[in-house]
């Protein structure tokens, strides 16, 4: 599957599950491990867990290979789908981390 494509799946299953503020980023040029990375929270530690568990439905359902970080606690979880990689927070732990900083070097993507 493309990049672009897994990418825009993702999005859907994370919109689904009403992940706020989704952030994407082009990374293509800056990164060897990924093509695409995004950021998003969730309103709890339930919701982030939910929002992981549609990732991992959707890796699931395309027959591909998934990593998941952190979904003992809920805060922060990372989700590898390997062209694609999502970070998972809960808001507080978004802003405290603050990843978007860096992503800087990556290409905002529009939704």
């Amino acid at each position: 599957m493309e990049s672009k494509t897994l990418l825009d799946l993702a999005i859907d299953a994370v919109d689904g599950k009403r992940a706020e503020d989704i952030r994407v980023f082009d990374v293509r040029e800056s990164s060897t491990i990924a093509d695409y990375v995004f950021i998003c929270h969730g309103s709890s530690d339930r919701q982030v867990k939910a929002i992981a568990g549609a990732l991992e439905a959707l890796a699931e359902d395309n027959d591909l290979q998934v990593s998941v970080e952190g979904s003992r606690e809920g805060k922060w979880i990372l989700v590898d789908l390997g062209d694609v990689i999502a970070h998972i927070f809960t808001k507080v732990e978004r802003e405290y981390y603050n990843l978007e900083r860096l992503y800087y070097d990556g290409e905002a993507v529009e939704l």
